[in-house]
Parts: C-alpha cells; sequence; structure tokens
C-alpha cells in the first residue's frame, strides 16, 4: 500500500482547527488511504495551516450563500476523484442535493453515542443529563443531520471529575483512534453504504461497532 497511486484518495472538509484531519493524515503511512486534499469553508481555518505543513495541498471554499458555496466545494472535491469524503468538524448542514452526490462516499465523525446528543455541545448536554457514558461514533452521512447509518463507536465512563473541557479532551482522544480505522475499513472495500443500512465484511450492522484496541490490531 506504500504506492500512493494505488491508495484510495480521501478528501477532508473541516471548519476549524482539524484535530481529526491531522489524525487521519499521520495514520495514513502504510493505510490502504492517502488524504488528497483538506478543504476548508473558512479562509482562517486553523487546519488548513497544519495540513499544508503536513505535506497535503489545503484550500478554503468561502463562497457567499448556501447554493453557491456548495457548487464551489463540489468542484473542489471532485476535481480530486475521491473515493470517499470525510467530514472533520466540517460545521456546515449540507443539503439533501449536496449529499445525494456523495452518496454512500461521505463519512462523518460526531462527539456524541449516537443517536443520543446529535447535534452541538454535546458533552455539557451529556453532563446535564448525568449519562453514565459518553463518547463518539462514525457514521454515513444521509439528509437527516447525525442521523446516517453508524459504523463504529468508542465509549468512555463519565468520571464525577469530568467537566466539559475534560470530558472533551477524553472523547476526542478516542475520535483520533476510531475515524482513522473507520475510513481503512472504507477504502478497502469492508465498509459500504447498502439499502440504506451500514454493512461491514458482507453482513449489515444491526449495531455500531464497539471499539476496542485489539480492531488497530487487527489492521485492514
Amino acid at each position: 500500500m506504500s504506492d500512493p497511486e494505488r491508495r484510495a484518495p480521501v478528501v477532508v472538509l473541516i471548519s476549524g482547527r482539524g484535530s481529526n484531519m491531522r489524525a487521519l493524515i499521520e495514520r495514513s503511512a502504510g493505510a490502504p488511504y492517502r488524504i488528497a486534499a483538506v478543504i476548508a469553508d473558512r479562509a482562517d481555518a486553523g487546519g488548513l495551516a497544519t495540513a499544508r505543513t503536513l505535506g497535503v495541498p489545503a484550500e478554503a471554499v468561502a463562497a457567499s450563500g448556501r447554493e453557491a458555496r456548495e457548487a464551489a466545494l463540489a468542484r473542489a472535491i471532485d476535481a480530486q476523484q475521491p473515493a470517499l469524503v470525510a467530514l472533520a468538524g466540517f460545521m456546515r448542514v449540507l443539503s439533501p442535493a449536496f449529499v445525494a452526490h456523495y452518496a454512500g462516499r461521505m463519512l462523518n465523525i460526531h462527539p456524541s453515542l449516537l443517536p443520543r446528543h446529535p447535534g452541538l455541545d454535546t458533552h455539557r448536554r451529556a453532563l446535564e443529563a448525568h449519562d453514565r457514558e459518553h463518547g463518539a461514533t462514525v457514521h454515513f452521512v444521509t439528509e437527516v443531520l447525525d442521523a446516517g447509518p453508524a459504523v463504529l463507536q468508542a465509549r468512555i465512563a463519565i468520571e464525577p471529575q469530568d467537566d466539559v473541557e475534560r470530558l472533551a479532551a477524553r472523547v476526542l482522544a478516542l475520535e483520533h483512534r476510531i475515524y482513522p480505522l473507520a475510513v481503512r475499513w472504507f477504502c478497502t472495500g469492508r465498509l459500504v453504504l447498502r439499502d440504506a443500512r451500514a454493512w461491514l465484511d458482507g453482513a449489515p450492522l444491526a449495531t455500531p461497532v464497539c471499539y476496542t484496541p485489539e480492531l488497530e490490531e487487527a489492521r485492514a
């Protein structure tokens, strides 16, 4: 998998610092995928500089208006002919038409155990709900926000000393593990979206896979 031409190209979309983007880039060494480009919806997104430092082409698409922005975004993505589009802290709600254009080849990572706590401010909401556990979910992107078929989840127990910042940091460390893993699965053909369900290794997932370190040891 060392030949870049034989590794599946992935485009990563970001809005901010792009820590999951960085994890995807850093874990692409020897992986069946390569990050072909990073695209941000804001020119001041900190992840653009990070991507360039790591040797990945990066650009901002900041057209005003949803229709114009999505058209420009699609042009930039499609220029890379990606196997997969990975949302990594991309903070725009995408139109049904845009999502349909990439149906079955767009993943997102969300900082909660979906379907619990879709949307924003998930760590505070988990604490205020007195949840016993929290975590992150990789899922396929569909027209309904944060409602696409879940693929992989990482769970942690919420501890008495957790506040929003501490809990967010603990979850983020898990995000950096599970997102590259799910991307590897997709880029080797193990993971697909079929009949509105996530399939792994030829079988539909009734529930998302629960992350353990052993999953990484059995690398694709």
